[in-house]
């Protein structure tokens, strides 16, 4: 089994662990299969509360939420409505959504996907319509500037070496889950610069990115400091949390390879490239070198964020 490395900052303001809740998206299994799975892996007590939604109470890393993973099953429940469903079900995933986990129940967790591969799941690569990803709701460090501003500012200046080393699937790519942020968003964020205060790059945020469909989700962590703020420019069932919302890795459960430490090990590098404000300040003017007045191509800012992280030592997952 894989291991998750710790955090940088491992635990939050209060001196308690980070936690981390994960949602898995899948095909090729119905709901009832994979609540079945998930409590013959982990223990507990699968229970069904409507056609399309199950839980999985008392299991080792708490309770687990299975449901298809469409709005349609937040309507009236009808004949109608779940005939909508069942339709659907062929592209649309079954996802699992768990509590916060520690470090122990990311391992019990990733111990699910040989399971599940063997009773016939299916990644994003199963089909062109399969967009399937994992997300990680990491909890933040603090609710202090810098604990919130530069992951951001990490994360959109290597956005593209990270796109360019593990492309997502093509699924993914043609459907609006995980577009890449705005060059203009990024011009700007740099400009705000690593001392930024997180009132400012709220702003630029929801002036460039008024949507959930990005690698980085920020709307839930700006849900929470600023609810009226994001409601003015989301429309949108938006749950307010204190969590980075990472979006951008494929769900590659059908991959005997594969194991959620990959995504988490991406997530890690944000984070230890957002520890460095040396760092942070030579990307930022090596990005800026790069793009120039108007962004021609992003591939040559991959190539050249992957030599500088090389120089860095932080292009090589467990470094």
């Amino acid at each position: 089994m894989r291991d998750f490395p710790p955090l940088p900052q491992p635990d939050d303001a209060k001196g308690r662990p980070r936690k981390v809740g994960v949602e898995i998206e899948l095909g090729g299994l119905d709901e009832g299969q994979v609540a079945d799975i998930c409590a013959r892996e982990l223990g507990g007590s699968p229970e069904q509360s409507d056609s399309h939604v199950w839980a999985v109470k008392d299991t080792a890393i708490g309770t687990l939420e299975v449901y298809l993973d469409i709005f349609l099953r937040n309507a009236t429940k009808s004949k109608l409505r779940d005939m909508a469903l069942d339709l659907g079900r062929e592209v649309i995933p079954v996802e699992i959504v768990t509590q916060p986990l520690d470090h122990d129940g990311l391992q019990k967790l990733d111990g699910l996907r040989d399971s599940l591969r063997k009773a016939g799941a299916l990644g994003s690569g199963a089909g062109i319509v399969f967009g399937f990803g994992v997300h990680l709701n990491v909890q933040i460090a603090s609710r202090k500037d810098a604990d919130i501003v530069r992951p951001l500012l990490a994360y959109a200046l290597i956005e593209d070496w990270m796109r360019r080393t593990n492309p997502i699937d093509e699924s993914r790519r043609l459907l609006p889950f995980t577009d890449p942020y705005p060059t203009e968003f990024v011009r700007d964020l740099i400009a705000q610069g690593v001392d930024a205060p997180v009132r400012d790059a709220m702003e630029t945020y929801l002036h460039h990115n008024p949507t959930r469909n990005r690698g980085l989700d920020m709307l839930p962590i700006f849900a929470e400091l600023a609810p009226k703020q994001v409601e003015a420019v989301v429309s949108g069932k938006l749950s307010a949390r204190p969590t980075f919302h990472f979006r951008l890795p494929d769900c590659l459960i059908d991959d005997a390879d594969w194991s959620l430490a990959d995504e988490w090990q991406r997530w890690l590098t944000v984070e230890r490239v957002a520890q460095d404000t040396d760092l942070l300040g030579r990307l930022g003017r090596a990005w800026e070198k790069d793009h120039g007045v108007v962004t021609l191509s992003r591939q040559s800012w991959a190539r050249r964020c992957g030599e500088i992280l090389h120089e860095a030592g932080l292009d090589r997952p467990g470094v």
